[in-house]
């Protein structure tokens, strides 16, 4: 599993994927020091549905984690498909 890091208006999140679930693992502001939210283990990550609604307000980075998901998920299987 590799980490991702989206950043949408100073706000950035790392993720992971976990069996094609988006799993949260920390979440900070640039401008501070002190992170919103930080797991320490995959199996203590929330996913993202979690995260939105424990953190309404971050509904853009929620968006921008979904886009890049989707984005993935479509690229990985266009290039999985076989030629005939």
């Amino acid at each position: 599993m590799s980490e991702r890091c989206t950043e949408v208006d100073g706000w950035v999140a790392h993720w992971l994927l976990d069996h094609h679930r988006v799993r949260i693992m920390l979440v900070g502001n640039e401008s501070e020091t002190q992170r919103l939210f930080s797991a320490a283990v995959l199996a203590a990550a929330p996913d993202l549905a979690e995260m939105r609604e424990r953190f309404p307000k971050l509904s853009e980075l929620w968006d921008a984690i979904r886009r890049e998901y989707w984005a993935e998920f479509f690229t990985a299987q266009e290039n999985s498909r076989g030629t005939i």
